[in-house]
């Protein structure tokens, strides 16, 4: 099993958007996004602060339908 990536919020974004991700709403400091297949996601936007791991872990694993492993290549 990969290590998984430390990311900041903002890496995390510019990564799901190139994806096909698309900001929805923003609530605070809470972005919602969505894909055309109709996966979606939210992801805490705080300055300077990288996603925790378990957030980091259900992001990729069930809002994503990605492994660990495939979402480590993506952020290389």
């Amino acid at each position: 099993m990969a290590k998984l990536p430390t990311v900041k919020a903002h890496d995390l974004l510019a990564l799901l958007i190139s994806l096909g991700f698309d900001v929805v709403r923003i609530n605070g400091s809470h972005h919602r996004l969505r894909h055309a297949d109709g996966r979606v996601t939210t992801v805490p936007v705080h300055a300077g602060r990288e996603i925790p791991k378990g957030l980091m872990r259900k992001i990729i694993r069930e809002d994503l339908k990605m492994e660990v492993e495939e979402f480590a290549a993506l952020l290389q």
